[in-house]
């Protein structure tokens, strides 16, 4: 007779495949990792084009691509409300018993947490990301996370900054928020057979969405400068994005179509052949919590250089990284200073060293604790609850406090309509036990 999963658990954001970036890589590589230690993971996110319903990915994974269309930056429009049947349907059929949201972008994720606490289910939410606290953008967003993690069980950051920055956003204990890093897959990315050489030419490779929090306006400054100190080195840039175009005009004006590549948009699958054509990978961006194509380079035997900003200086060993502030000047003596220390590189050694320092199966041994950490929180009354919103200030206290209490009468209603008996249950289907 098969064993019962251990935990059953519910991954939920807007950010998911087909979709590539960091966010997405996060939740498919823990929860494949997740179903090898015996667990059940069923992941929920919004439609992709016409991919809709229900999908299997590799190892058994369960994809519920909801019937929602994204509205902005691949996030789906705040409904509030709307989303409760499905999720009610979905946390039921798939006998959940741990909601995991993830990024704090993500419409879908704030709205699932809400629904599940509403239930009774124990939350847990990981925040890939870092905000300001002056800009209007970053007040509204610190706000709906106040509103969203002042019930939740447990939090999880990426990096020791990335946390710092959540605790004092949204007023949590830090007694409830851990930090737990990205990792790289090892096996994928691992450096070529044969190792391009440098005695010629050096090449710099910039895979990044080309938009401003990605500092490409920074990279339009760096790469004319580099190219004029240093005539044997080229660049390869990949990505797409809005800044796409001041690129492309940066290339004209200084005449540097022989020099500087412009890839576009490049698949994950096609990420470590990009790499692996280089000797430098060039980070610029402006904020980051955590930088796992530094991680991606790093495995593939390239020396980085990056903008010193968030959780970046805690990712790579010193002598792995050389680091600069977020100005043209000091990135150009950053990188001078790679070109210097280029020989000493083992790409290698440097592989074989990623390959202890980061692991997605520690990644999701640490995220089990977590969960059983979560599970063994006391379950609260509705008026407990309340009590905690209250505290989410003045007027804002008041007003999460009535989105709760019509979120629980909406339960309670869609409990007349359907009871939890009419729901069936989904089987389980273990690939991974299958295939043994």
């Amino acid at each position: 007779m098969e064993a019962e999963p251990k935990i059953r658990v519910l991954m939920v954001s807007d950010f998911f495949f087909p979709n590539f970036g960091g966010v997405e890589n996060h939740i498919y590589y823990l929860s494949q990792c997740l179903l090898k230690l015996g667990h059940k993971v069923v992941v929920m996110t919004h439609a992709y084009g016409n991919r809709t319903g229900v999908r299997y990915m590799t190892g058994g994974l369960k994809v519920y691509y909801v019937p929602w269309r994204p509205f902005v930056m691949q996030t789906t429009f705040p409904t509030v409300y709307a989303t409760l049947p499905i999720v009610r349907t979905i946390l039921k059929r798939e006998r959940i018993t741990v909601v995991h949201g993830h990024q704090a972008f993500s419409t879908l994720c704030h709205e699932a947490l809400m629904h599940a606490r509403t239930m009774g289910y124990r939350v847990v939410f990981t925040d890939h990301s870092l905000y300001g606290f002056a800009d209007v953008g970053s007040i509204h967003m610190n706000k709906v996370l106040q509103f969203s993690l002042a019930d939740i069980d447990q939090a999880i950051c990426v990096s020791h900054t990335s946390k710092e920055n959540t605790v004092l956003r949204s007023g949590l204990p830090q007694a409830k928020v851990y930090m737990i890093p990205n990792a790289v897959d090892t096996a994928m990315f691992k450096p070529a057979s044969v190792r391009p050489s440098a005695d010629h030419v050096i090449t710099i490779v910039v895979i990044s969405r080309l938009v401003y929090r990605k500092g490409a306006d920074l990279l339009v400054e760096v790469i004319p400068q580099v190219c004029r100190l240093h005539p044997n080195v080229r660049f390869v840039v990949g990505g797409d994005g809005p800044k796409h175009v001041r690129l492309e005009e940066m290339r004209e004006k200084h005449s540097l179509q022989d020099r500087v590549e412009m890839l576009g948009a490049v698949p994950h699958s096609r990420v470590r052949s990009v790499l692996v054509t280089g000797h430098i990978f060039l980070n610029s961006s402006l904020t980051e919590a955590f930088c796992i194509a530094i991680l991606e380079a790093a495995s593939c035997g390239l020396l980085t250089v990056s903008t010193r900003v968030g959780g970046v200086p805690e990712v790579l060993p010193d002598d792995m990284v050389v680091l600069a502030e977020p100005d043209p000047d000091d990135m150009v003596r950053a990188i001078q200073k790679a070109i210097s220390i280029l020989p000493s590189i083992n790409p290698e050694e440097m592989h074989n060293r990623m390959k202890k320092l980061y692991s997605w199966q520690d990644v999701a041994k640490r995220t089990e604790i977590v969960y059983d950490r979560a599970l063994k929180c006391s379950n609260r009354s509705l008026l407990e609850r309340l009590s905690r919103f209250l505290s989410c200030g003045a007027w804002a206290g008041k007003v999460f406090c009535m989105v709760m209490i019509i979120d629980y009468l909406l339960w309670r209603l869609l409990q007349l309509l359907q009871p939890d008996d009419d729901i069936e249950e989904a089987p389980d289907i273990n690939f991974i036990n299958d295939k043994k």
